[in-house]
């Protein structure tokens, strides 16, 4: 007995061990080297890249989009999941593989498929263009990019939340006379808030990394901190000030995650 619990033990450790290598190997040494680089010189380039005019205004971009793009999500996002998981209607399995398509295929082709609908040789953009509506090359394309790549998160977390509703409590407002409206904003949407809580924080930190539907259909008009990383490393060559954005953009979607996390753990108890 002893010797098989003593076996148990080795191959626990020895799965964990080779976990541990094989992630730090494969995600934390390439991400320790961005440190490497941007502080090189010391904390002194750091700061200058960081808060140089240019990286403060893609900063600023960068979480006007997330943010309007996560206001976006929580509604559409939250009305998705309904579809899946309250109503039966033919198609619906097919309809929930289409859902998760934007994880699915390349950004670019998100953006280039958005380019042929809304610019100037698109199925739209013509009479979009004779009406004063920009979309490619503006921020309301940018904003579409996000909602396209985006919005699985959102559904994907909503949904299982709202699967394990027990259905009764909100018969029983609706009995008591709540009425629907009144059900779902005090019943039901306090019952989901940990799933809207990830999803959001999902659909934020996705859309602070999102690049390649952002490069088709910003077209450099609108910088964002992905693309202002591309623009340094490809046209300045400037590794030092790439990778000290990089940094920021690695850290603060991290560190909204944890915190989102521990409050998400915390609802579910």
């Amino acid at each position: 007995m002893d010797r098989r619990r003593s076996l148990g033990q080795l191959t626990k450790w020895s799965t964990i061990s080779l976990g541990i290598v094989l992630f730090g190997f494969l995600v934390l040494l390439p991400l320790t080297s961005i440190f490497k680089f941007a502080l090189q010189d010391g904390p002194g380039p750091f700061i200058d890249a960081v808060t140089s005019k240019d990286a403060l205004n893609a900063f600023r971009n960068s979480l006007l989009i997330a943010f309007v793009t996560t206001l976006i999500n929580l509604v559409v996002g939250t009305l998705l999941a309904f579809v899946i998981t309250r109503y039966d209607f033919p198609g619906r399995s097919i309809f929930r593989s289409l859902i998760d398509m934007p994880i699915a295929i390349p950004t670019a082709v998100v953006g280039i498929s958005l380019m042929m609908l809304y610019g100037p040789m698109g199925i739209l953009g013509p009479l979009l263009q004779d009406n004063g509506i920009e979309v490619v090359m503006a921020m309301p394309g940018v904003l579409l990019a996000h909602v396209f790549v985006t919005s699985p998160f959102m559904v994907r977390s909503v949904s299982p939340v709202l699967e394990k509703i027990d259905r009764n409590v909100e018969e029983a407002a609706l009995t008591l006379g709540a009425g629907k409206i009144k059900t779902f904003f005090f019943v039901t949407l306090p019952s989901i808030r940990s799933g809207l809580i990830a999803g959001s924080a999902l659909t934020f930190t996705r859309s602070l990394g999102e690049f390649g539907a952002t490069l088709f259909i910003a077209g450099g008009m609108i910088t964002t901190g992905p693309l202002y990383i591309y623009y340094l490393s490809d046209s300045k060559f400037d590794f030092q000030g790439a990778t000290s954005i990089a940094i920021i953009l690695m850290v603060l979607p991290f560190s909204l995650l944890l915190i989102l996390n521990t409050i998400v753990r915390k609802l579910e108890v």
